[in-house]
């Protein structure tokens, strides 16, 4: 099928693009929702922090992007959604309704891992438009799905930080790879979600097997949102970045799928 990815820039938006390109379908556009004068919002739905380098997917992929600014709120936060004037998921109806209109797009590649608040608000959408959504990542445990991603050539950097044990001094800008066993280490001390998915952290994807181009962040700041001084909450600013050329003789040898997948990117 003709897919659009929704993507925030995070792992999971974009791990779940690889899945569905192993799973034998086209990645045609990438779709992104976007806040309005602010670094983050606060939002039960999307993903916001990086904002500034979401256009570089773009580039990096040779794909059109389509966006949004965001401009309702969570109003309807009910269990079952329901059309809702004002509310954010309509954003996202209105930014799928034009990358059909434009694409000819069938299905939605959804990064979503474990909340049904999502889950319930993307299928409301889709089957409205008459699209099939795609989650690969639905329900899988998170620790081997983490291990999973790291060993898959998926390239991210932690941008936000908001759990015990996460110091936005320390972590933030760190390889996900690298943080691997600490964050093993905090989910089985604290009950951390390894995958950040009770909001303790998330992630930038500088490159994967699908990037045709690898971002690189030349300059970034540190921005602390909140001081605590056991679960202080803080993210990096993107300043300066750009996308180079990526020089593709340097893929190991793998027999696996993501060997297929990386044979598969280079004619996407």
């Amino acid at each position: 099928m003709k897919v659009v990815a929704l993507i925030s820039g995070g792992k999971d938006s974009c791990y779940n693009m690889m899945q569905c390109v192993v799973a034998g379908h086209r990645i045609v556009a990438l779709a992104n929702l976007r806040p309005a004068n602010t670094d983050e919002l606060d939002s039960y739905m999307y993903q916001t922090v990086g904002h500034q380098a979401i256009e570089l997917y773009s580039e990096a992929m040779d794909l059109p992007l389509y966006r949004r600014t965001i401009q309702g709120s969570s109003l309807d936060t009910s269990r079952n959604y329901s059309v809702t004037e004002g509310d954010e998921v309509e954003d996202l109806y209105e930014l799928l309704h034009l990358v059909k209109e434009k694409e000819g797009v069938e299905a939605v590649s959804v990064g979503a891992i474990l909340s049904d608040y999502q889950r319930v608000r993307v299928e409301n959408v889709c089957l409205r438009l008459g699209l099939q959504p795609l989650a690969y990542l639905w329900r899988r445990d998170q620790e081997s799905l983490l291990s999973e991603m790291i060993s898959s050539d998926l390239h991210a950097i932690l941008i936000k930080v908001a759990a015990f044990g996460l110091d936005p001094e320390k972590h933030l800008g760190k390889p996900l790879a690298d943080m691997e066993p600490y964050l093993k280490q905090l989910s089985q001390k604290y009950g951390v979600h390894i995958c950040g998915e009770g909001g303790e952290y998330e992630t930038f994807t500088l490159d994967c097997p699908l990037f045709k181009k690898k971002i690189v962040i030349d300059a970034a700041e540190t921005v602390i949102h909140s001081a605590d001084a056991f679960a202080p909450v803080g993210y990096l600013r993107f300043t300066e970045i750009h996308t180079e050329n990526k020089d593709h003789s340097t893929f190991p040898a793998r027999t696996d799928n993501f060997m297929i997948l990386k044979l598969l990117s280079q004619i996407l």
